[in-house]
């Protein structure tokens, strides 16, 4: 199993979670972004930059993902994406994507485009707060734990 991550919205919180899980159970984990993004020196994490354009880090992400990979991002096409290849998302408020919940949220995207394209003032996402913080620790700690790779070696 790899982690992959859509790097260029994930929050420096998040990043600091992903960095020190894979040191601690040696999984590789890719940063994605089209920007440049500071990682620590490691042999399990790795920044992977891409040509700058709307959507260049989550095509390339459906591209290398493999069936049983984790991608951690909150953009909903490219979780639906992932899914369907096998792979497994959590966003970065701990909300874990599934077959059972995507189709759900891409609905609710499309309707608050419509709204957006349509006037509506819709608002973006709260800041993170620390029980967002908590919770995406909390669920990629279970999925790590779930996919029998969160030891210490």
């Amino acid at each position: 199993m790899q982690i992959w991550v859509d790097a260029d919205a994930c929050p420096k919180a998040i990043r600091e979670i992903l960095f020190r899980a894979a040191e601690r159970t040696h999984t590789l984990t890719t940063f994605v972004a089209n920007h440049y993004l500071t990682t620590p020196p490691s042999p399990h994490i790795k920044f992977l930059q891409v040509e700058p354009g709307f959507d260049e880090a989550d095509l390339e992400i459906v591209k290398r993902v493999r069936p049983g990979d984790l991608v951690v991002s909150a953009d909903i096409p490219l979780a639906s994406d992932v899914i369907d290849k096998g792979g497994n998302v959590i966003d970065p408020r701990g909300e874990r994507y599934t077959r059972d919940n995507i189709e759900e949220r891409l609905n609710m995207r499309e309707l608050m485009e419509t709204l957006r394209a349509g006037g509506v003032e819709t608002g973006g996402p709260a800041a993170l707060s620390s029980r967002d913080i908590q919770a995406f620790a909390n669920q990629f700690d279970k999925f790590l734990t779930q996919q029998g790779v969160n030891k210490f070696h």
